[in-house]
């Protein structure tokens, strides 16, 4: 039986849409003006209901709707209010009641927050696995609040934040057969970023999607988000950004003209912006050397591997150093350095494996394949050891 005709209310929309409306900027700018006339008008414009149907929704006649939202109707007693609000899917202090829920839910939004920076500094110092663990109730409470209808802008911000963080943690320690679940967690932000209107926010979100999505194997759709991404970019900053992602997908992709136009780019802006873990020398180093494997230029990759490599310019990510470790061993390979392949590849694998990374202990595998037996066993052993670790 539907939940209105055992309580005997009319049913109420669907709270991912109605809340989702709320968060607009347009919605934001009357809502700050607590004025109740206005934010009838606006509910029934954006779900094109009448009086009579929004009456229904509140339990009121047509007249009475009319008189309120005429202002010749006011409503002052705190029951009626927080009926409306609780109606309209919208926190009760919007219309001027006391909700004693308040202070959890800033402690709560203050509390994400913390969480969601801690959990991607957790991440990018080799802690996924720990970031996870933080990001997964935070992003269960926040979509359980969006369920029910009860949430803010500022909720559905941090939803998206969480989501991506969450999404981007598992894309480290999940295997490449389950990296689909990654891709997922940034996809599922897009469906709020897009009510933001901000192009930072939706720059970064299309660049971490796509970047899962080129993990997980669709490179086709991840070369189109980073395109997207780097289009709509608002500053060089935040365009810097994205370009290591698009070259290495470029790459993947084996789309030549791409991957060299946008390597370019990228060591070009190097010189303009700040140096991050993911935008510096030493990774588009390592980005450059797989673009050129991927693209069918193994010997341009073995003379610059061959060449002096990049001073670093910052602390690099533990992670990088695996990913830039199973990448040389690639090289080393192709100029047939077995010795000097095995020693690197046989390092990123002790590296990923307490680090827990299945992704690159895969990596390392199809790089060792037949003709490199020890970094192959090596690489297995490990493989193994964390599989069985994460299905207990």
């Amino acid at each position: 039986m539907d939940t209105s005709q055992k309580t005997g209310k009319p049913p109420r929309r669907s709270p991912r849409l109605v809340s989702w409306q709320w968060a607009t900027p347009e919605a934001q700018a009357i809502l700050a003006t607590r004025n109740l006339s206005a934010i009838l008008k606006y509910y029934r414009r954006v779900h094109g209901d009448s009086q009579t149907q929004t009456g229904e929704l509140l339990g009121y006649d047509k007249t009475y709707v009319s008189a309120l939202e005429l202002g010749k109707r006011h409503l002052n007693d705190v029951g009626s209010l927080r009926h409306v609000a609780e109606r309209l899917s919208l926190p009760a202090h919007v219309l001027g009641v006391t909700d004693p829920a308040d202070a959890d839910h800033r402690a709560m939004l203050q509390f994400g927050q913390s969480t969601v920076r801690l959990a991607e500094i957790a991440r990018q110092s080799g802690h996924a696995t720990e970031a996870v663990a933080e990001l997964w109730p935070l992003v269960a409470r926040l979509e359980a609040r969006a369920r029910d209808g009860n949430t803010e802008r500022e909720v559905l911000h941090l939803l998206a934040h969480a989501r991506l963080g969450l999404g981007t943690a598992l894309g480290n320690v999940l295997p490449e057969e389950r990296l689909a679940t990654a891709a997922h967690w940034t996809a599922q932000s897009l469906d709020v970023v897009r009510i933001f209107d901000d192009p930072a926010l939706t720059t970064t979100a299309l660049r971490m999607h796509g970047n899962e999505l080129r993990k997980s194997g669709l490179v086709g759709a991840a070369v189109h988000r980073l395109t997207h991404a780097a289009a709509i970019a608002p500053n060089q900053t935040e365009r810097a950004a994205v370009l290591p992602l698009l070259a290495r997908a470029a790459g993947t992709l084996g789309n030549q003209t791409l991957f060299d136009r946008t390597m370019e780019e990228a060591h070009q802006l190097l010189d303009e912006v700040d140096h991050t873990s993911l935008v510096n020398p030493t990774a588009l180093y390592e980005i450059h050397l797989r673009g050129l494997i991927a693209t069918g230029r193994a010997e341009d990759a073995i003379q610059r591997a061959e060449a002096s490599s990049p001073t670093p310019t910052m602390s690099i990510a533990p992670q990088w150093r695996v990913i830039e470790l199973i990448t040389s061993g690639r090289v080393r390979l192709l100029a047939g350095d077995h010795r000097g392949a095995t020693e690197l590849l046989v390092g990123a694998v002790r590296e990923a494996r307490a680090q827990r990374l299945p992704h690159q202990l895969q990596r390392a595998l199809r790089a060792a394949g037949d003709v490199l037996p020890d970094a192959r066993e090596s690489a297995e052993q490990a493989l193994t050891q964390l599989r069985t670790e994460m299905a207990a």
